[in-house]
C-alpha cells in the first residue's frame, strides 16, 4: 500500500492535478456514505484519486500560469514530453490506465477511470453498475478551482476547450451528453437519501480531502 501523495509525486502530477482528484474522490466519498445500494467506495475512491493521473499529457503551455506552479511551464512541459516518450502514448486516458495498471488497480477501479469521460456518459448511464456512474458524476462535479454545480463544471469545460479542434463537439453530440448528465445526476441522487447535489460544497469536502492526503492505495 502507498500513500496517494506518494503516487502523485512519483507520477509527477501538478499540484492542481493533485488537488482536482482529491476533490473527485470527495465528491465520490460522500455520495457513497448515503448511497442505499450496494457498490464499493474503495473501488470509486481509488478510481477517483488517479481517474487523471496521467492529465499532464493534455496540458497546453498557454494554460493559465496557476496550472504550473510553482516550477513553472517549461518544467511541465518538460515533464510532459518525458511521460509521453516514456509510455508511449500522447493520449491522457491511455496514460492514467497504464499509470492504474502498474499501480495494480483492480478491474473495476479500471473500469471506473475508463468512464470518466464525458463522451462517454451516454454508454455509461446505460449500464447497471453504479460504480462507474458515480465516478463518472463525481469528476463533473470538481473543476480547477474546487466543488462547483454541475451546471458550473459544464459551462466552465465548454469555455475551456472552445478552441480546441480536438476536444470540441457538434450541437446535437453535445446536446445528447449533456441530457445524458442530468439523467445520471438525477438517478444517483435517487438512492442518496436527503442528500442533494447542492449538500455537496468545498466546506463538506475539506474534512475528507484532510483524510485522503494519508490514504492509501
Amino acid at each position: 500500500m502507498t500513500k496517494i501523495l506518494e503516487v502523485y509525486q512519483k507520477y509527477q502530477n501538478t499540484p492542481v492535478l493533485q488537488e482536482h482528484q482529491l476533490r473527485v474522490a470527495a465528491v465520490a466519498w460522500q455520495i457513497c456514505d448515503h448511497f442505499d445500494l450496494p457498490i464499493d467506495k474503495k473501488a470509486i475512491i481509488d478510481a477517483c484519486l488517479v481517474h487523471d493521473i496521467g492529465n499532464i499529457l493534455k496540458f497546453v503551455a498557454d494554460a493559465p500560469a496557476e496550472w504550473f506552479a510553482p516550477q513553472g511551464v517549461d518544467y511541465w512541459m518538460s515533464v510532459k514530453k518525458q511521460m509521453a516518450e516514456q509510455y508511449q502514448t500522447t493520449d491522457e486516458h491511455e496514460l492514467s490506465l497504464k499509470i492504474a495498471k502498474e499501480l495494480g488497480m483492480s478491474a473495476l477501479v479500471l473500469d471506473c477511470i475508463e468512464s470518466i469521460d464525458f463522451n462517454k456518459t451516454v454508454e455509461v448511464i446505460s449500464r447497471p453498475q453504479f460504480e462507474p456512474r458515480i465516478c463518472d458524476y463525481a469528476d463533473l462535479r470538481a473543476d480547477p478551482n474546487g466543488i462547483v454545480s454541475m451546471d458550473q463544471r459544464l459551462e466552465e469545460g465548454n469555455k475551456r476547450y472552445k478552441n480546441r479542434p480536438d476536444k470540441w463537439l457538434t450541437d446535437d453530440v453535445r446536446a445528447k451528453i449533456l441530457d445524458a448528465c442530468y439523467v445520471n445526476e438525477r438517478e444517483i441522487f435517487a438512492h442518496c437519501g436527503s442528500l442533494k447535489p447542492q449538500d455537496i460544497t468545498d466546506q463538506t469536502s475539506a474534512p475528507i480531502i484532510a483524510k485522503l492526503r494519508s490514504y492509501e492505495i
